[in-house]
């Protein structure tokens, strides 16, 4: 979060990268924000769009001693969504809902401020936060309040891959029956929760140790014979995720370097039928509101930037607001930015080699 009173030093990625001196992605390769007793971010763990305090990291570069910053909470501290969700007891899900309800609506903070068409984070004081909370309905006090009804979760949503990774880490051969009962959650939650992370733990494990078949590393990490199939299945999404990140995110990063979208780590998805895609958000004075890459058909603009994905239909996405931008389906950033400032670049649909 961003404690009261200290929003002017809230700083980017991208505002630390030109304070070293480095392009973006250098910073992202080079990595100092990672470096031993470096402040930490200020941004929640969660966050797409890591946030430092300024005077911290200029203390730091400089060899000083790096400035504490508040412990204790303020009304006027500024909270992005994931923190916002968790002092109002809901999901950053939920809470995406409440969102643009004009009580909270009217007092977002965009940090950066929005300046040349940057949109920002969202962020919100904690105050108003808490005003929403109390003035709901018989819903102000409950830890719990404001979940979907229907959910069969007693566990906020996303806390529960957490929690299931700490039965996980007790016992490697925990059944989905034995999570359900630990933390009250649906049948099909706790499967899936322990194939993705059991699917991942067998990625790292493989990273580790290349000689290692899929099944090895299973039996390695102490998986029982009946959760394999799932898990294994995982791994195999995970892999190919993995293999196509740095090349998203090298897009990602050049495209925050042009100005037309905001620093961001890239969240690769797969999509029903085990295809990869990913979504870039634009900034405001974009032709489109994000960027989405499909394996399949290489990149297009979307016209929905809270839904760039759009609904999976098995076909190629078409229609108002839709552009495919190379024939290839991983262009290099420079060919990418030139086709998206340029209207008469790109088609209404992929064509046959981008598949």
């Amino acid at each position: 979060m961003i404690r009261a009173g200290r929003r002017k030093y809230a700083q980017t990625m991208a505002d630390l990268a030109s304070a070293l001196g480095m392009p973006l992605g250098t910073f992202r390769n080079k990595k100092p924000h990672a470096q031993e007793g470096h402040p930490a971010p200020i941004s929640s763990p969660k966050s797409r769009a890591l946030l430092w305090d300024s005077e911290q990291t200029k203390a730091f570069y400089a060899g000083k001693p790096i400035p504490q910053l508040p412990a204790v909470d303020s009304d006027e501290d500024l909270l992005d969504r994931h923190e916002a969700a968790a002092e109002l007891g809901v999901s950053p899900a939920s809470w995406n809902k409440y969102k643009h309800e004009s009580k909270l609506a009217e007092h977002v903070v965009r940090i950066p401020a929005s300046t040349a068409g940057e949109e920002g984070t969202e962020h919100w004081p904690r105050s108003v936060v808490r005003a929403f909370k109390a003035a709901r309905p018989g819903k102000g006090q409950s830890p719990t309040s404001g979940r979907p009804k229907g959910s069969g979760d007693m566990v906020p949503r996303e806390e529960i891959l957490p929690r299931i990774a700490e039965l996980l880490d007790l016992d490697p051969a925990v059944t989905a029956a034995a999570v359900v009962d630990e933390l009250k959650v649906a049948s099909t939650t706790a499967m899936s929760g322990l194939a993705q992370l059991r699917g991942r733990r067998i990625a790292d494990l493989l990273e580790a140790e290349p000689q290692l078949t899929a099944e090895e590393a299973a039996e390695h990490l102490g998986y029982p014979v009946v959760a394999r199939r799932r898990a294994l299945a995982v791994t195999v999404a995970e892999q190919r995720a993995r293999q196509a990140h740095p090349y998203l995110q090298r897009v990602a990063d050049a495209l925050a370097e042009a100005g037309v979208a905001e620093p961001m780590e890239v969240e690769v998805q797969q999509l029903p039928g085990e295809h990869l895609a990913a979504a870039v958000p634009l900034t405001a004075a974009q032709p489109a509101p994000a960027l989405v890459w499909d394996e399949r058909y290489g990149w297009r603009t979307a016209n929905s930037r809270r839904h760039p994905l759009g609904k999976e239909s098995g076909t190629a996405p078409e229609g108002e607001g839709i552009r495919y931008l190379s024939s290839s389906p991983r262009p290099e950033p420079a060919e990418l930015l030139e086709a998206l400032a340029d209207g008469r670049k790109g088609s209404k649909r992929p064509k046959p080699s981008a598949g």
